[in-house]
């Protein structure tokens, strides 16, 4: 039942990130000198997929649950900080926190990791 909560959690900031990354893709495209909202956008919009196809998949038991629940959150919390950095550093002309972007980054890599080591490891029933 836990569970499921936090799968309805990630897939709602799933949709929040989609719906971020479009909004940044627009920005992007109709503003001058935006360079940094399209890898932003480009974040959002891929992780967010990642999220609902982690999910479905921890969900499904094909890969092991809690490792899919740290590789989604992961994403969400990285993506976020990646991209927020790059957006208040062109909307506010400063970064969320120093080092924010690699730190998303590195995140995101991190989480990518675990969702590897989540489906070589899955739960036995």
């Amino acid at each position: 039942m836990r569970e499921l909560r936090i799968f309805r959690i990630l897939i709602i900031l799933a949709g929040v990130m989609g719906a971020d990354g479009v909004i940044l893709a627009a920005a992007a495209t109709h503003q001058g000198d935006a360079a940094r909202l399209a890898p932003a956008s480009s974040m959002l919009l891929f992780h967010a997929a990642a999220v609902l196809a982690t999910v479905s998949l921890a969900e499904r038991g094909v890969i092991h649950p809690t490792g899919g629940l740290l590789a989604a959150g992961g994403f969400v919390v990285a993506a976020a900080s990646f991209a927020g950095d790059l957006s208040l550093r062109h909307f506010a002309g400063h970064g969320l926190f120093p080092l924010a972007a690699p730190t998303g980054g590195t995140l995101l890599i991190a989480s990518w990791l675990v969702l590897a080591i989540a489906a070589a490891w899955p739960r036995r029933n």
